[in-house]
């Protein structure tokens, strides 16, 4: 199955009307002809915490977002894309809540990390912990078995809570791999066309390295998972924050890679008026890539930005969007954080918000995106021109809430008739429908406050260009009896 080049959709299963009937509906209503790359649910399957991202299994669906025939229903229309978070299950999986009663006597007790396949004896040494690129205070989580009273620690990369949520599972382990396996034939059984591979660069633990995209090896697993994928008829799209470079690698090994880069460095022209870094980039850039500008997290700074760009600078970035609502997520380990200090790993926002809710700056940063080589993907409250949801963060404590509002039939109807949402579905059409984006990308010369990006092929072209002193925007382009024509944005 060859991957779209048109516009994708990426929600989560109850952010539209409450769950996968409802969404079905109102894609097939409002945005038939919109996502014609496909749509990205954010994990609809039983999970335990992190808004679906510490699953219990992939075998079957949330029962208040609806059944599997749901997802087969929206897959019928629209190519199906979902998350496999590849490195860890859920605590309360009947995998893991069978390791909690019996221990090493369980029949799953190898798919999980005990210490003592890391650690002689299983006693953690610091000094290698201290190599490692943390998400949480310690990597590990202690729990007691209740046949035996006795203490176990188990890998546990992600999680706030401890003992954590997130179970890391052991991709050395038969069983895990049956488990992989598995879950891959059941999504081909549901009309799932692509993987995201979550957190896949977690999965290599090896003392005295970082344990995060750990080569040679991160690359074998790759191609072990690809072999699955590839039997199955479905595309993998490995997900990894990390160092640019390391994005670049995986793009040369001939994997589709996220472009992390695009969001901050978009955001960094429209807010400073000055293109000269974002021009610098798309003429660098691999084309083979899934473009975004928000999603579920924030907008990746640090370790996506690294070398990219000067932390003065970024901080000024940063406390912009913090004057706009936006809140931070931090870097927890010293050794990863800039010598100056700086620690920012991702702003939280709405994009709509973060450019002050200015519809012309809005537009520009999407048709920057459209334009660019790869897969555009837009998040549900980016469709909708959603707002900082100031008030989420303040019910529940968690800053991500500020860009994860559930939209009612109402408030979705409603944002539909926003001349900014209309102006963006305009948009989008133009990227779906016009035969040029299918040709030679290039970049033109510009002064620093202008945009000059050029798609052609045959005699079909089209040149977006923008002025970032006004943020207005326009397409000139060919059209089907080859008049020459100016679309304003």
């Amino acid at each position: 199955m060859a991957i779209k080049n048109k516009v994708q959709l990426i929600t989560y299963p109850d952010s539209l009307g409450g769950d996968l009937k409802t969404l079905n509906d109102i894609l097939l209503k409002y945005f038939s002809d919109i996502f014609q790359g496909g749509v990205h649910i954010l994990p609809p399957f039983p999970s335990s915490g992190d808004r679906g991202f510490a699953p219990l299994t992939y075998l079957e669906i949330e029962p208040r977002f609806g059944t599997f025939e749901d997802m087969r229903a929206i897959g019928e229309k629209f190519d199906l894309i979902v998350d496999l978070m590849i490195n860890h299950i859920s605590k309360q999986s009947k995998y893991f809540q069978d390791f909690l009663e019996h221990g090493r006597k369980s029949e799953f007790a190898d798919l999980f990390i005990t210490l003592d396949k890391l650690f002689e004896d299983g006693k953690p040494i610091q000094e290698d912990i201290d190599k490692m690129f943390l998400r949480r205070p310690i990597p590990y989580s202690t729990f007691t078995i209740k046949d035996t009273g006795e203490e176990e620690k188990v890998w546990t990369t992600f999680g706030k809570d401890n003992p954590s949520e997130q179970i890391d599972l052991d991709i050395n382990s038969e069983k895990v791999k049956q488990l992989i396996k598995q879950f891959f034939v059941n999504f081909s059984e549901n009309n799932v066309k692509i993987v995201r591979l979550d957190a896949v660069g977690y999965v290599i633990k090896k003392l005295g390295t970082s344990c995060f995209f750990v080569e040679p090896e991160i690359y074998e697993y790759l191609d072990y998972i690809m072999e699955i994928a590839n039997s199955l008829g479905i595309e993998l799209l490995p997900e990894v924050h990390s160092h640019y470079s390391i994005q670049y690698k995986l793009a040369q090994h001939g994997f589709w890679i996220y472009d992390f880069i695009l969001p901050y460095t978009i955001l960094d022209a429209l807010v400073n008026r000055n293109s000269d870094r974002l021009i610098e980039y798309l003429r660098t850039r691999p084309a083979k890539q899934f473009t975004m500008l928000d999603c579920h997290d924030g907008i990746p700074v640090k370790p996506d930005m690294d070398g990219l760009v000067d932390t003065k600078e970024a901080r000024k970035l940063v406390d912009v969007c913090l004057e706009r609502g936006a809140n931070l997520s931090l870097i927890l380990s010293d050794e990863h954080k800039a010598e100056d200090g700086f620690d920012v790993h991702q702003i939280r926002c709405s994009y709509y918000s973060v450019l002050n809710c200015d519809d012309d700056a809005y537009i520009a940063a999407r048709a920057i995106q459209f334009f660019v080589p790869g897969v555009p993907q837009v998040y549900y409250v980016g469709l909708l021109a959603g707002e900082n949801d100031i008030e989420a963060v303040k019910a529940t404590g968690e800053g991500r809430e500020i860009n994860r509002h559930n939209f009612s039939i109402e408030e979705i109807e409603q944002a539909i008739e926003k001349k900014v949402v209309q102006r963006l579905l305009k948009l989008i059409r133009f990227r779906n429908e016009y035969e040029a984006f299918n040709g030679k990308f290039s970049v033109k010369d510009s002064s620093k406050d202008k945009i000059n990006l050029l798609w052609e092929k045959g005699e079909k072209v089209c040149e977006l260009n923008i002025d970032l002193k006004t943020y207005k925007a326009s397409i000139k382009y060919i059209d089907a009896e080859n008049k020459k024509l100016e679309y304003v944005l």
